[in-house]
């Protein structure tokens, strides 16, 4: 049996940024593209109040989440990336951009959003269940969260896209915190939207 692994470093991201500004492709990828479209769709409201985007990475999904959100809170472990997305959203003065690890050093206010996109398997199982319960904490009752992530394994990456999103649905049902509203799986990334009951 493998042990497990620990939460990636915020160094280990400066490093990715550092050898490339874009390392995802987030701004060319036809696969970001497509499901950043899939991601801003999935969200049921027009407009929300108080949104919180966990790993906001260059801030390409955040400029689109900004168009949804009264105010919009995007924050990354890696100051490399966040000096990208402060120049992407300059325009955008309800987004307010900052350097948290999260579960950490996460955010003590109410939100009707979190998005979690592509960021939950960089989390050891132990953060991961950690930042679960503090997302459930701080989403307000009818608050939504969307998860969207990778699923082929990465052997960098402490966990699966799949793991990420099985143990957000094992928060489901009967006497559970959230309600699992719609999911999809595509051919290489699932979404799941949950609210908070």
């Amino acid at each position: 049996m493998s042990t497990p692994k620990n939460t990636l470093t915020p160094q280990y991201f400066d490093d990715v940024y550092g050898a490339n500004e874009d390392p995802w492709q987030f701004t060319t990828s036809p696969y970001e593209r497509d499901k950043y479209a899939a991601t801003v769709a999935a969200l049921p409201k027009q407009l929300y109040d108080s949104g919180f985007e966990i790993g906001c990475s260059i801030g390409v999904l955040t400029h689109q989440l900004a168009t949804r959100c009264r105010s919009l809170l995007s924050v990354d472990v890696s100051e490399v990336a966040l000096r990208q997305a402060r120049q992407r959203l300059a325009g955008s003065p309800q987004v307010r951009i900052e350097n948290r690890m999260i579960p950490a050093d996460f955010p003590d206010e109410p939100f009707d959003l979190i998005v979690v996109s592509e960021v939950g398997y960089y989390w050891s199982m132990n953060d991961l269940k950690k930042a679960q319960q503090q997302m459930i904490d701080h989403l307000q009752p009818g608050g939504q969260l969307l998860l969207v992530h990778w699923t082929p394994p990465v052997p960098d990456y402490p966990l699966t896209g799949d793991q990420v999103h099985e143990t957000f649905l094992e928060k489901t049902g009967s006497g559970q915190p959230l309600r699992h509203l719609h999911g999809q799986r595509e051919e290489k990334y699932r979404l799941d939207l949950f609210e908070r009951v």
